[in-house]
């Protein structure tokens, strides 16, 4: 059986884009921004603290860099990147952004760490958690107009704001690029994820943003939570009887990226389509859903597209 139900198409230039739908689902986010002496070691610190977090199928987390932050942007005043971290659950959650707080920022060269998450509805006050390993000798303090804890450390001090904004946001967003060939789908691919860098509150997990083994729930032959998406698998077309994949293709990517509201998913959704269609090679772009079986959240791509 397929894992989309038959949709009408809508052909927008020579590419045709289905008139389908990504099936994402809710997941609680921590956005943290992350300073340093320069964007060298603040985007060190932010790609650290963000590794091994592709997919919660398997990874602790799922978690990325959203954005390099200009000095003029930080409360400091120096250079910054902005991260986010997903889970499914609040004690996995504060566990994970406190692990990685502790191992990855903590521990790099002159950074400091501030709650990326104004007016939240609920904080988790990781700073006062942190704060331990200064052994007693740490303390409370008021700096650029937030309270910090201020933690001894062998280069000198690490500050961290006391506390950090959480909240309900979506995951799961997603496309499918279909090329020609492996050059065309990857660069229109890449050209998608470069238009979605530009969109506040948004984090591509996958490396680079771009998945190349996309999956499916379950398994037909494996007690396996997700296995390859056999659908759309371009060496199986002509083996499998219900291949997804036109004739014409013969190289898939998924592009997969969380947001901190469903507004900013689709905005996504709506900028890549339309980088990746002005890549020639590109022949069709399709999105990934299990007919309600992964999330309740339906991004339809036409009326994403069709967002002022």
């Amino acid at each position: 059986m397929s894992n989309q139900h038959p949709k009408a198409r809508l052909t927008i230039l020579p590419v045709e884009v289905e008139d389908t739908y990504a099936e994402a689902f809710p997941m609680l986010a921590g956005r943290l921004l992350i300073t340093a002496e320069n964007e060298k070691w603040a985007l060190t610190a932010a790609k650290t603290a963000t590794g091994f977090a592709s997919s919660i199928i398997m990874s602790p987390a799922e978690a990325g860099l959203e954005s390099l932050v200009p000095p003029d942007k930080t409360p400091d005043g120096r250079p910054g990147a902005m991260i986010q971290i997903y889970h499914r659950t609040l004690p996995m959650l504060k566990f994970q952004l406190l692990a990685r707080i502790g191992q990855c920022i903590l521990t790099c060269p002159t950074t400091a760490i501030f709650n990326g998450i104004q007016d939240a509805k609920k904080y988790t006050r990781l700073g006062k958690s942190i704060r331990m390993f200064g052994d007693g000798y740490e303390r409370l303090d008021k700096a650029y107009g937030k309270k910090v804890w201020r933690i001894p450390v062998m280069e000198g001090e690490f500050l961290i704001e006391d506390r950090f904004g959480l909240k309900k946001a979506v995951a799961g967003g997603n496309l499918l690029i279909m090329g020609e060939n492996q050059k065309a789908a990857l660069k229109a691919s890449e050209d998608a994820v470069e238009a979605m860098g530009k969109i506040e509150g948004l984090v591509m997990t996958f490396p680079g943003g771009i998945c190349r083994s996309g999956s499916k729930v379950g398994s037909s032959k494996y007690k396996l939570l997700a296995t390859t998406n056999h659908f759309f698998c371009p060496a199986l077309k002509g083996v499998v009887p219900d291949s997804k994949v036109p004739s014409s293709v013969n190289s898939i990517y998924e592009l997969v990226f969380n947001g901190l509201t469903e507004d900013i998913i689709k905005r996504g959704t709506a900028v890549s389509i339309k980088a990746a269609m002005k890549v020639p090679g590109i022949v069709k772009i399709s999105a990934v859903n299990f007919g309600g079986k992964l999330g309740p959240i339906l991004i339809k791509l036409k009326d994403a597209l069709e967002m002022k």
